[in-house]
Parts: C-alpha cells; sequence; structure tokens
C-alpha cells in the first residue's frame, strides 16, 4: 500500500485549501483533517443535519485533486451493496454464448458426477474479477489512484454493515472466498458522517478521528454567507443569521441547516428585498422551514425574531378548564385572533368526570315504559291534544292504491 500522508503540509494548509475550494474550516475542523492526512484515520462526524459533515468530504475531494466514492447508507443495506456482488446476468450471458464449449467440456464424461466434476474444475472462470461488481468500498480500495470515501449517514446502516466497516477500515483490505484479499493501493481518505439518529458502537468510534459539527457562530455563519456570494447585502445578511439563529432555537422538528440559510440568503436577494420584515420572512419561510407544524410556530416567532421590541398578540387560553374530545377535533377559528385546538372532554362543570355522570344516567329503570311514549310520566311531553272527530277523519281518509 502507497501512502499518501503529505497532502497538507500543516494544518494552515489544510484550513487554506479548503478555503480555496469554499470551506470555511475552523481551528478544530482544520486540525483534524490534517491529522487525517498524516495518521491514516478514517474521520467520524457527527452532529444535525446540514452542518457541512457531507460537504468535507466533497471540498477535501476537491481540495486534494482526489477522487469521490460514496457510499450512502439505509436501513436494511447489507454488504453486497457496500462492498461487491457477483454479476449473475453477465455470468448467464456469457453461459449461454459458451454453451457449445461447455458441452464439449462434458461430451466424453461417463456419469453426472464427472459432468459436474469437470464444470467446476471450470467455475473459477466465472467467479473472477470478470464477473465482479466492486460497490464502493471495494472500488476505494482497489482503485489505482487515491480516493475520498464518503460513508454518508453510517448511523442509518445496521449493526451488521457497521461491523463489516469495521474490518475494512482498521486494516484497508477486503477478503474475497473466490478471489482473495484485496488490499488497497493507496489509503483512501474516509469521512463517515452521522446525524446521531442511533448510538454508534464504541468499535467504530475508536478506529476514527471524531468531532461533533454543531452549528456554527453567528460571526463564522456570516463568513461562510459572505464566502458564497449570495447576493444579500451584509447588513441584511447579518439580520438574517439572527433571525436563523433564533428559529433554531424554537422547537422545531428541523431547524434550518447552514445550507438553508444560504439558499434564503439568496431567495431574499433575488427577490430584491431591501429590509427584512416580518412579512417577507415569513412569505419565503418555507426556503428553510419544511414542515407545516414548524411553519406555524416560526411564523408566530418571526416578529418578535425581527424585532425584539415588537408586541406580539399573546397566546389566548379560554380557561374553561375541560377538554374537549367529542369528534370535532380540528382545530378552528373563532373569528379572533385566536384558534385552539378542541380535544377535551365536555366534562361537567365543576370537575365531576364525565365518564362518571354518563355512567350515573345509565341506571336500570331509566328506560321504563315512559321512554317508548306508554301512558305514565312524560307522556304528555310535546304532544298535542287529539279530540275524537279529528280520530275518526283519520281513519276514513281514503288511501291512495
Amino acid at each position: 500500500m502507497t501512502d499518501e500522508i503529505d497532502d497538507f503540509d500543516d494544518v494552515e494548509d489544510a484550513r487554506r485549501r479548503l478555503g480555496d475550494v469554499g470551506y470555511l474550516a475552523d481551528g478544530r475542523l482544520a486540525t483534524t483533517v490534517f491529522l487525517q492526512s498524516r495518521l491514516g484515520k478514517p474521520v467520524l462526524l457527527e452532529g444535525p443535519a446540514g452542518v457541512g459533515k457531507t460537504q468535507l468530504a466533497l471540498s477535501l475531494a476537491r481540495a486534494t485533486g482526489r477522487r469521490l466514492l460514496r457510499l450512502q447508507c439505509y436501513e436494511g443495506q447489507d454488504e453486497t451493496k457496500a462492498l461487491y456482488e457477483w454479476d449473475y446476468g453477465k455470468q448467464l450471458l456469457y453461459t449461454q454464448i459458451l454453451r457449445e464449449k461447455i458441452g464439449q467440456i462434458v461430451a466424453d464424461a461417463a456419469d453426472l458426477h464427472e459432468s459436474v466434476e469437470r464444470i467446476g474444475a471450470q467455475e473459477s472462470v466465472f467467479f473472477s474479477e470478470r464477473f465482479l461488481a466492486p460497490r464502493p468500498l471495494l472500488q476505494a480500495i482497489s482503485s489505482p489512484e487515491p480516493v475520498v470515501l464518503l460513508i454518508d449517514e453510517v448511523d442509518r446502516a445496521d449493526e451488521a454493515l457497521e461491523a463489516v466497516l469495521l474490518e475494512s477500515l482498521a486494516e484497508f483490505q477486503v477478503s474475497i472466498p473466490e478471489i482473495g484479499t484485496v488490499t488497497a493501493r493507496h489509503q483512501p481518505y474516509v469521512v463517515l458522517t452521522s446525524n446521531n439518529t442511533r448510538d454508534l458502537s464504541a468499535a467504530l468510534k475508536r478506529r476514527c478521528l471524531h468531532l461533533f459539527l454543531d452549528y456554527p457562530s453567528p460571526e463564522r455563519e456570516l463568513e461562510i454567507l459572505r464566502s458564497k456570494d449570495t447576493g444579500l447585502p451584509m447588513a441584511l445578511a447579518e439580520r438574517l443569521v439572527e433571525v436563523v439563529r433564533g428559529l433554531r432555537e424554537l422547537d422545531l422538528r428541523k431547524a434550518p441547516s447552514i445550507s438553508e440559510t444560504i439558499d434564503w440568503a439568496r431567495t431574499l436577494s433575488v427577490l430584491g428585498v431591501s429590509e427584512l420584515s416580518a412579512q417577507v420572512l415569513a412569505d419565503t419561510l418555507n426556503v428553510v422551514v419544511k414542515y407545516e407544524r414548524d411553519v406555524q410556530k416560526a411564523t408566530a416567532a418571526l416578529p418578535r425574531l425581527v424585532d425584539p421590541n415588537a408586541t406580539v398578540p399573546a397566546a389566548h387560553g379560554h380557561g374553561l378548564g375541560h377538554g374537549h374530545g367529542h369528534g370535532h377535533g380540528a382545530d378552528h377559528d373563532h373569528g379572533g385572533d385566536h384558534d385552539h385546538d378542541h380535544d377535551h372532554d365536555h366534562d361537567e362543570p365543576g370537575g365531576a368526570d364525565g365518564r362518571a355522570v354518563r355512567a350515573a344516567k345509565d341506571a336500570p329503570g331509566r328506560h321504563d315504559t315512559d321512554y317508548y311514549g306508554a301512558p305514565g310520566r312524560g307522556a304528555g311531553i310535546g304532544r298535542r291534544p287529539v279530540s275524537r272527530e279529528q280520530g275518526e277523519r283519520s281513519f276514513t281518509r281514503k288511501r291512495p292504491v
């Protein structure tokens, strides 16, 4: 294996060259990248989505002139999608083409057993590199030139695949039973990313240089915006960064990422916005907020984020002390500036349990003869008295046939 460990002269060289390709690395990240090139260890980046984990691998490839190979992890992925698999279609095609030749091999065989033995002696032809379909992990190891291997969202992979990675990343080699062991010609730069959907094993972390990437400081995010040349005036960019940071403090399902901040700045620039108002931001909020529940929450918070001194109507609660649960269930507007969720239970005033009240009414004898209209208590309620003449006319009325 040829060691390509001197791609970066020092930490400052790593920072500068990443900056040349548009990735602004802070001191910790630049140090980690430099150490990766010297120690030959994979880098494991953990942190929320959209903080630049994947982009680091892309920028590292551009900064070093290496080819990028990407293994996108997902649940249920097996090792054939990460390492290699046999190209069965190609094997079948060759078998059909060589059918006549195969027939000649077994033509003078005495019995079936001898035929199988003769074909078995030729099977190495069909399990050679010609019929091997290498996947990203094997491609990175067998590549004739240095590469950057991105193993993206490794936390989504099953633990079985994680175990395969342990073996491959420790020795940078892959064992193929039919062929043998393939060892890396050039040690790849390996970047693993994780969004923390599950805990990774300690064994995997031990083999990597681990770094947690969080959202950047306001100064650094503003610097990133400046480097991307979004077209938004710097004064507005500063205000936009403050608003985005305020949105991240809300309890959103998906907080705005750095790339979404850049998209928002470009959007506002395209619209020719000269002043950040709550209305303008609300109209373009879908650039950074992707869930309807988040949109409602963010829209309500925007006036306060744009102007901390703004007077925002307080959330209205009617304080009746009850919760609806009777089926109309949807949020609805009472015509004012508030709405609320009708998910309550119509319990009796005073805190009595509605179920107990209903159970008390369902007592034996409640459905007595009165309930069905027989004479007795309440029999005349809502009924008009009928005279004898009216009754006789009803029975003598001719009905249509």
